[in-house]
């Protein structure tokens, strides 16, 4: 049996009122043209699928893949493309934003080989963002540009979410996909330097039902995708993140022991001995104050996918709290270890040879974290 012209992907979530009309407006454009379509549906509360699933009873070239678990728009389309027979693969949103008028000319341009990959473009000739605001204008050009200044991008719209790629380019990109995020062109993209690209312009229209899948944790995805193209096999991103935490956890503590110390927290005699007395607690009080800007920083930023929520933030922060004070250990543990046996003696003047064995010490004790705190702390369920 001969595989169709395109497979269109349409990933959703909470599209109800929208997926009938978008699959009888792409029968029409398509009727032309051998095709299937396959609605990847994140179980939606709104029961998308189930509404797609009745449609696709009464016609055999709509299948739907309902996923119980995962989300995510880039995965969704990934899981579309593994399950899909033809041999281009189409990618449009299913809110009715993307001019499905345009759908047989970019599945043309790469079926014939006269491109790798056709996008839908707002920004080349014919194209317009159409009534996008000002703000989300401003959102758009500001991810594409950084897209332009990371990535070896030539394109005018590398934030579009409408293209159509062959399935060759599919199979050779697979095993390099990152499907993380909602910007799954700029994987094509930007791990393909040298494919051919053809832009064809459309008009962005507006949703008229549902919400936009636009939030913190979308742009924080997007970032992190960025980075993981760019820069992914030198350092992974979850631990350059839990590093740039780390860094401002450095902040956090200076200006909370000058702030215990402009509160007037006193200083404690123990009696014990002359090197540790007298402690000033307005240290330990910018070291916690640390601990917790960390931990919620983390919480939210880092490891987002596993947040603690309710009550489980409580004991999250509990062994939070307790690795830190390991880490503390082995920090001060590696620089008496390496100072006091003289490591780097003769090399580095004195205050700098201190300076630089403290800091082996931090970070061994940040590795040693890091490990622990995706092990335990948390520790995917």
């Amino acid at each position: 049996m001969a595989r169709p012209a395109v497979s269109v992907i349409l990933p959703t979530y909470n599209e109800a009122e929208n997926i009938p009309v978008l699959l009888e407006r792409l029968g029409q454009v398509l009727k032309s043209i051998a095709h299937e379509i396959i609605v990847v549906d994140d179980n939606s509360p709104d029961h998308t699928w189930e509404i797609a699933d009745a449609i696709a009873a009464e016609n055999p070239r709509i299948r739907v893949v309902r996923r119980l678990t995962g989300r995510g728009l880039s995965s969704a389309v990934v899981a579309g493309m593994s399950v899909a027979a033809g041999r281009t693969f189409a990618v449009m949103d299913a809110d009715l934003q993307h001019d499905e008028a345009i759908l047989p000319e970019l599945v043309a341009a790469v079926d014939s080989g006269d491109c790798d990959l056709a996008i839908g473009s707002r920004g080349s000739a014919g194209g317009s963002y159409g009534d996008f605001s000002r703000f989300r204008r401003f959102l758009s050009w500001g991810a594409a540009s950084m897209a332009r200044l990371l990535l070896p991008v030539r394109v005018k719209d590398p934030m579009s979410g409408y293209f159509v790629v062959s399935r060759r380019l599919f199979k050779s990109s697979a095993d390099r996909i990152n499907p993380v995020g909602f910007k799954i062109l700029l994987e094509f993209i930007g791990r393909n330097p040298d494919i051919k690209i053809k832009e064809i312009g459309y008009t962005f229209r507006l949703r008229k039902h549902g919400e936009t899948k636009l939030s913190g944790s979308v742009m924080r995805n997007y970032l992190l995708a960025l980075y993981d193209m760019r820069f992914g096999r030198f350092v992974s991103a979850r631990f350059a993140m839990y590093s740039a935490v780390g860094s401002t956890g450095v902040l956090v503590n200076l200006l909370g022991e000058r702030l215990g110390s402009a509160a007037g927290l006193p200083e404690v005699y123990t009696g014990l001995t002359n090197v540790l007395d007298p402690l000033y607690l307005s240290v330990p009080f910018g070291i916690q104050l640390s601990i917790i800007s960390n931990y919620f920083l983390n919480n939210y930023i880092t490891f987002y996918e596993h947040r603690h929520r309710g009550w489980r933030a409580l004991w999250g922060f509990t062994l939070f709290e307790a690795i830190s004070s390991i880490g503390v250990l082995v920090q001060w543990g590696v620089f008496q270890l390496l100072h006091v046996n003289g490591f780097l003696t003769g090399v580095l003047e004195e205050d700098l040879r201190r300076t630089v064995n403290n800091m082996i010490g931090i970070v061994v004790a940040l590795i040693g974290n890091y490990f622990l705190n995706v092990n335990f702390t948390w520790k995917r369920r």
